[in-house]
């Protein structure tokens, strides 16, 4: 009876699946403060996006982690077509072809010595403008590596404009952007720290938006719509359910929401302490979020959970 009246259903389709592939390792490399999630070897990543097609998820997002001795103030790994991310790209195209959407981490924080999002002025403060040059810059070789979906997450304003017309001028107008649009200056991403190896000094107060505001994410995500977004993410995505749900009720291009790495961590430690019923607790937390409105939730049990929902 409970099934045949379900207001809200999960489906593998909703699901995109994180994924970090570390430079220069020859196993993949668990991370301590993500149990069960690991950095991947080049080889390894492209068994676990094999696995997501035969699981029935959407995609794939990849991070890369480049080799320490690479990092530098402007992320230049960020452009090198021989670059980390841009290598797993060009793997994942070969393992799955078009069976899987492989989108690409649009990002300078992982390649920087100083860890933002972008590039630093002489006082040592992120540089809107100059970053944008950068990321435009980065959206043509993520594309010539063969990337389906962009994914600029570092909340420079103008973004999406400067990268649309990037992708334009080299005639990739069929790569889509998924704006990361209201990304909120949160204390969950502390385990994503470790999992990109983050360099990060300071913090990123200056372009991330403030918790406690509504208006401001509204606003951006006005501004994300007019200058070409094809898909709009909140992030993280359980603590800001009510954020997911007005920006659904506001748009009509696809939602997604990111459960993002102390999401996870948090159901994990309490169910490896027998405080939670670990299976039921992730299928509620996914459903929260649907429930809200996201189209399509990225989240690090994606493979699992579309497996189990086949199963059903």
């Amino acid at each position: 009876m409970r099934r045949m009246v379900a207001e809200t259903r999960l489906h593998p389709a909703d699901l995109i699946l994180p994924a970090f592939v570390r430079e220069g390792v020859s196993e993949p490399v668990p991370i301590a403060a993500m149990p069960g999630v690991v950095q991947h070897t080049r080889d390894s990543l492209k068994k676990a996006a094999a696995e997501a097609v035969a699981a029935g998820i959407s995609g794939i997002m990849l991070f890369g982690v480049p080799e320490e001795s690479k990092k530098d103030a402007a992320g230049t790994a960020g452009t090198d077509p021989d670059g980390i991310l841009q290598v797993a790209i060009r793997d994942v195209r070969a393992e799955v072809g078009d069976d899987l959407l492989v989108m690409s981490d649009l990002c300078l924080d992982e390649t920087t010595d100083h860890g933002h999002c972008g590039v630093l002025d002489s006082q040592g403060r992120v540089d809107n403008d100059a970053t944008l040059e950068r990321y435009a810059e980065m959206a043509q070789v993520q594309a010539d590596a063969g990337a389906h979906v962009v994914g600029p997450s570092g909340m420079m304003d103008g973004q999406i404009g400067v990268i649309r017309d990037a992708l334009d001028q080299i005639g990739r107008e069929d790569v889509a952007i998924l704006a990361y649009t209201v990304k909120y200056a949160s204390a969950f991403y502390g385990p994503f720290r470790e999992a990109v190896g983050s360099s990060l000094q300071g913090d990123r107060k200056t372009y991330q938006q403030d918790p406690a505001n509504v208006r401001e994410s509204m606003r951006e995500l006005a501004l994300d719509l007019e200058e070409g977004a094809d898909m709009v993410m909140v992030k993280p995505a359980g603590p800001y359910l009510d954020i997911v749900a007005r920006v659904a009720d506001a748009v009509d291009v696809p939602v997604a929401a990111y459960q993002i790495s102390g999401e996870y961590s948090m159901i994990e430690a309490a169910a490896e302490k027998g405080w939670i019923d670990r299976d039921r607790a992730i299928m509620e937390a996914l459903t929260g979020i649907r429930r809200a409105g996201a189209r399509s939730i990225l989240t690090y049990w994606a493979t699992e959970v579309a497996q189990r929902l086949k199963d059903q």
